[in-house]
């Protein structure tokens, strides 16, 4: 048991990490493309705003990642090393599909493959008779697949009609269009804040909502609520992975979709940040890579179809559909290699 608690940990931070490198990479990297920002500079925002956002609103949605999709509590009372097991596969699994799309620069979404690790296990769980796969919460898994696709496309329209907004407002009026820019970058910096506050609030529930739903059964933590230790190791570790790896994804995201600028890129953080933070009170884990995607293909939507790179979004887009099969497959790997070892 002490090993499985001492793995389970590790893993977690693991995920962690790997969530830096990705997503909360993605969801500062329209400061650094706009210039607005050093990477030092979004290293320290993140550091304070990711810990608040993990702390003080990361428990919503941590909630739902650790037992709204398996029954974990009807399977821990039947075997509860199952959900020990089958939680550590789930975090492995998405951690290792995360590690290889950020060696090639892809921005994919930590929340599908969470939520489709997690989906994994539950269905070996279901076809070895612990569950039923009526007793897999579909309800909520529906919402939660629904949320994705609603998500880049509330970003892509609300990014779209900010940019639109001020464009009309001010740049077309602007006598000179680099005095108005430079005054966006002050803004972009209030957007970062932003954005990395919601992401710590959504995106930490990727790493310790398994975690959490684990030491639990194991005794290690009681009671219901998520231990703040639990959400604070899991903001270190994502501010981490974004300081040692997030360049690769922070240049797709900055510079490969469309031109950015400071009026730009604070359009997109704005709404993608104000989606995401919607969406973490609504306990709901949704993408903040896809949202922040949406963004930007919305705000280089407003300069027409020629300024965004098609290519790029395809090569993005595709990965999206391979996270949650390859996930899932790859968790229910896992889970039965574990069994046959620990079980």
């Amino acid at each position: 048991m002490d090993l499985l608690v001492i793995a389970i940990i590790l893993a977690g931070l693991y995920m962690a990490w790997n969530i830096g490198a990705n997503d909360l990479a993605n969801a500062m990297g329209t400061s650094v493309g706009t210039g607005a920002l050093t990477i030092k500079q979004v290293i320290v925002i993140a550091a304070v705003f990711e810990f608040l956002g993990a702390v003080f609103f990361g428990k919503r949605v941590t909630s739902t990642i650790a037992k709204g999709i398996v029954p974990i509590d009807m399977i821990s009372s039947i075997h509860p090393d199952i959900v020990v097991l089958g939680m550590l596969a789930a975090i492995l699994a998405a951690s290792f599909w995360i590690t290889l799309a950020t060696f090639y620069n892809l921005p994919v979404s930590t929340s599908h493959s969470i939520v489709g690790s997690v989906l994994g296990f539950g269905l070996i769980a279901a076809y070895n008779g612990t569950i039923s796969f009526s007793d897999i919460h579909w309800a909520v898994l529906l919402k939660i697949v629904a949320s994705w696709f609603i998500s880049p496309a509330l970003g892509a329209i609300f990014a779209f009609l900010i940019f639109s907004l001020i464009r009309s407002l001010y740049l077309h009026r602007a006598s000179d269009m680099p005095a108005v820019e430079k005054k966006f970058i002050f803004l972009q910096l209030i957007t970062a804040c932003y954005i990395a506050f919601a992401h710590g609030s959504n995106d930490v529930a990727n790493a310790v909502g398994p975690l959490s739903a684990a030491l639990n059964v194991m005794g290690v933590t009681a009671g219901a609520e998520i231990p703040i230790w639990v959400l604070v190791m899991g903001g270190l570790g994502m501010v981490i992975g974004m300081a040692t790896w997030g360049y690769k994804v922070v240049e797709t995201i900055g510079s490969k979709i469309t031109e950015l600028t400071p009026t730009r890129g604070f359009s997109a953080q704005f709404a993608t940040a104000s989606v995401v933070l919607i969406h973490s009170y609504s306990s709901l884990p949704i993408s903040t890579t896809h949202t922040l995607v949406g963004s930007v293909i919305g705000v280089g939507l407003a300069g027409g179809l020629a300024a965004v790179d098609l290519g790029v979004i395809w090569r993005i887009i595709s990965s999206w559909i391979a996270t949650v099969p390859i996930a899932a497959l790859t968790s229910a790997i896992i889970f039965v290699g574990l069994e046959v070892i620990f079980l």
